[in-house]
């Protein structure tokens, strides 16, 4: 029997890398950053617990994210996952293009719905603040062609 991947999802840091965020991303076998980063720093960081893929946010318009991607795309085994940060500029077909996660950011609102087959997951914004919104992170958990998520409040109050 094949063993979990664990995928962390992290988004929306603006340049805020809690001890929290890091400590649930410790033991991921990947990490997925939906965008607005904020700095370099922080995928250095990321990069230090696990290979890590990375779109740029409408507020990554520095120096440093011009060689970020808007979208990416990776397959864990049989599971294809599509990362873009605004969902509302999503360029493909998931069904169609064979995608079974979509993970985005932007609206720092945490949400995790299927539709169609496709797991869409938002894990919310881990960096500061906005609003009454929850600090939070996620995962994925991919076992063979199954894939659960959890999303995870990092910040109680």
């Amino acid at each position: 029997m094949e063993r979990a991947l664990r995928v962390g999802l992290i988004s929306d840091t603006h340049g805020m890398l809690r001890p929290e965020a890091l400590a649930f991303l410790a033991g991921c076998d990947h990490i997925v950053h939906g965008g607005d980063i904020g700095n370099a720093g922080i995928l250095d960081r990321l990069a230090g617990l696990a290979p890590l893929t990375v779109v740029r946010g409408n507020n990554d318009r520095e120096a440093w994210a011009r060689g970020i991607p808007v979208t990416a795309r990776l397959s864990f085994g049989s599971v294809s996952l599509y990362a873009i940060h605004d969902i509302k500029e999503l360029d493909i077909d998931p069904v169609g293009a064979g995608v079974r996660v979509v993970v985005s950011g932007h609206s720092h609102r945490p949400s995790q719905v299927e539709r169609a087959g496709v797991l869409y997951v938002n894990p919310g914004s881990a960096g500061r603040r906005r609003f009454s919104l929850p600090i939070s992170a996620a995962e994925l958990v991919i076992e063979g062609d199954s894939v659960r998520a959890r999303i995870v409040t990092l910040v109680q109050g």
